[in-house]
């Protein structure tokens, strides 16, 4: 489990394609990152692979790439990375999984004095999940919705946030990653249950 919290911005430093997947080296500065840890990367939850020479790897299935932006992701770009939250740790941001449920894309960015507003298209796959003031996952990124229209969503960015966390370089047409509350999904899926009972 993930607070979406970023812990840091980390390089791609490589990328090898082959028949089974995608497999990429990444930067790190976690001194204690081991073999088989879940990491989440820009909201994807993944396992690392080796660690080594100040970076460490992860191998993408065909079914993530299916479902993430991460099949185009290249060497030089960057990540946010968050290590799975310890039993002892601070609860800051939210319940994350890790599991991408939709890819968005930015539609909009607006200076506002210090803060940001992006927008971001909302696909009708998850549109029910997203409510306003609710919490939502973006680029592994715990964030509150601040509005919800038919077809788009807004958040706000406090300058850490944007500083720390690769939003900076995000543009308008970029993709993102979105994780929908899992809280909204366990409560729809107890009331067809009991719709079901009823009938």
């Amino acid at each position: 489990m993930f607070t979406g919290i970023i812990e840091a911005t980390a390089e791609v430093k490589a990328v090898e394609d082959t028949e089974e997947g995608r497999r990429l080296r990444i930067e790190t500065g976690f001194p204690d990152l081991e073999h088989g840890q879940s990491i989440n990367v820009s909201g994807a939850c993944l396992t690392v692979e080796a660690v080594g020479d100040g970076s460490f790897s992860v191998f993408l299935a065909q079914e993530t790439i299916a479902r993430t932006a991460l099949g185009g992701i290249e060497e030089g770009e960057a990540v946010n990375v968050e290590r799975a939250m310890a039993a002892d740790g601070r609860f800051d941001g939210h319940v994350v999984q890790g599991h991408v449920d939709a890819t968005a894309e930015v539609t909009g960015i607006e200076r506002l004095g210090d803060d940001w507003e992006f927008t971001f298209s909302l696909p009708a796959s998850v549109s029910k999940y997203v409510v306003e003031k609710g919490s939502i996952t973006i680029d592994g990124i715990s964030l509150t919705v601040a509005e919800r229209g038919d077809e788009e969503f807004s958040v706000a960015i406090i300058p850490t946030t944007y500083e720390e966390t690769t939003l900076s370089a995000k543009g308008v047409g970029d993709a993102v990653h979105l994780e929908v509350d899992v809280i909204a999904k366990y409560v729809e899926r107890m009331l067809e249950d009991d719709a079901s009972k009823a009938a």
